[in-house]
Formats: structure tokens, C-alpha cells, sequence
């Protein structure tokens, strides 16, 4: 498996519904990240709204979105939660970029 760490940033007035939304994550929208290769995915957020992505998968990145861009689902997700971001005001996914990463301690 590979490891894939992202950050991006949430709206800081916008957080709490954030938060809110993703204790109740759609059933198809976890079914079509199982089936597409994101296993243990978890976000983690500062105070001030930035985000920290991991998730392991058996391929890459790339593979893994392309995987979700297949899926109706994911469609419907990213146009309802772009609001929340900062930056370009595209959906998350298309701003994700890989950390690399420097240590690993099994």
C-alpha cells in the first residue's frame, strides 16, 4: 500500500458546518471510496482550518482520483462541498497535491 498525505484549507467561518457534514458522510459516497482503493483515509484539522489528508492506496494519487472521478457520487459531493475550500474554488480533489513524505515508523 502506499501512503498519501494532502492539505488543504477549510474557510475558517465555515469549519463547523465542515465538520458537521463529514459526521454524516453519505453511505455511496464511502462505498465508491472502498471500491475505488482509499483505505484508512482520516482528516485532521488545525484551529485555523487547515486540513491534513492520509489515506493509503494500492497504486498512486492520480490512480485513486481517477478511480473517484468515475464515480457519480464523488460528482455530487465535490460540487457540495467546493464552498468550503479557499483557494481556487474547484472542488477539492483538483487541488490536492501530494506531500512527500520523509519518515515512516512502523
Amino acid at each position: 500500500m502506499r501512503r498519501i498525505g494532502f492539505v488543504l484549507k477549510v474557510k475558517p467561518e465555515l469549519i463547523p458546518e465542515y465538520r458537521r457534514r463529514h459526521e454524516e458522510v453519505w453511505p455511496e459516497m464511502l462505498d465508491a471510496l472502498s471500491r475505488t482503493g482509499w483505505h484508512n483515509y482520516t482528516l485532521f484539522m488545525r484551529p485555523d482550518g487547515t486540513l491534513f489528508g492520509y489515506f493509503e492506496t494500492p497504486d498512486s494519487l492520480a490512480a485513486a482520483l481517477e478511480g473517484m472521478s468515475r464515480e457519480e457520487v464523488n460528482e455530487r459531493w465535490q460540487v457540495d462541498m467546493a464552498p468550503f475550500f479557499e483557494g481556487t474554488g474547484e472542488a477539492a480533489d483538483t487541488m490536492m497535491e501530494e506531500l512527500v513524505e520523509v519518515f515512516h515508523l512502523d
